[in-house]
């Protein structure tokens, strides 16, 4: 069954100060674009058969030299997109911590709506239900899809069976890697929020069980 490599865009001068969302022109700065050339070097041995894309620049280039490095073209999936934050886009994270809303944000995701933007839980289901679209189209296949932090958080928590109330405790990096194997008896969250090198799956692995990678996830900044 499908393998889904979730990828986090790579750094840009929003990253841990602003709540970017779908501000046009937030691009990649000097270490984003150095992230993303790893990335592409990473993955080069990885038989990935398609690179799917959330319309913003700052995933567009990140999915660019990985596509560029395995010959593929980058697809782009609005669906995978960032969260629609709505009156919030632009905001500072500072200020919006100090809001009384930003708790409900933290403790109840769930319930969470973002004025003149869309609820958390819709976020997550059209972020699963383009996954498994994709996963659809590629049903034996190992697919990159590159997003960004709450997306990749939420489909986490979906395909883990942990409630979206919870998915705050996950922490996705910029430019990390979180592979989940869709099989038969169900996903399995291979790893989470990883920066390192990671193996392919062997051809009886990704066939039959899902792989046993060495490497641990590793740890980093949670923001947008």
């Amino acid at each position: 069954m499908t393998h889904l490599l979730l990828i986090r865009h790579a750094t840009n001068d929003w990253v841990g100060h602003r709540l970017a969302g779908w501000t046009p022109g937030v691009h990649l700065n000097e270490e984003g674009r150095r992230q993303a050339v790893a990335l592409a070097e990473a993955l080069a041995h990885w038989p990935v058969e398609a690179v799917y894309s959330s319309p913003l620049e700052r995933a567009i280039e990140t999915a660019e030299p990985i596509a560029a490095r395995l010959n593929l073209a980058v697809q782009i999936e609005e669906a995978v997109g960032e969260t629609r934050y709505g009156d919030w886009t632009g905001s500072s994270l500072k200020e919006l911590s100090q809001r009384p809303e930003w708790l409900r944000v933290l403790m109840n995701p769930s319930a969470a709506r973002f004025p003149n933007g869309e609820g958390l839980a819709e976020m997550q289901a059209r972020m699963v239900a383009a996954l498994d679209r994709i996963a659809a189209a590629h049903p034996k296949g190992v697919v990159a899809v590159v997003s960004h932090a709450d997306p990749i958080k939420s489909a986490v928590a979906h395909y883990a069976g942990i409630h979206l109330d919870l998915y705050q405790r996950v922490v996705i990096s910029p430019a990390s890697v979180t592979w989940i194997h869709l099989t038969e008896r169900g996903p399995r969250v291979i790893c989470v929020n990883y920066t390192g090198q990671l193996q392919p799956p062997k051809p009886e692995e990704a066939a039959t069980a899902e792989p046993a990678p060495a490497a641990a996830s590793s740890d980093g900044a949670g923001s947008r």
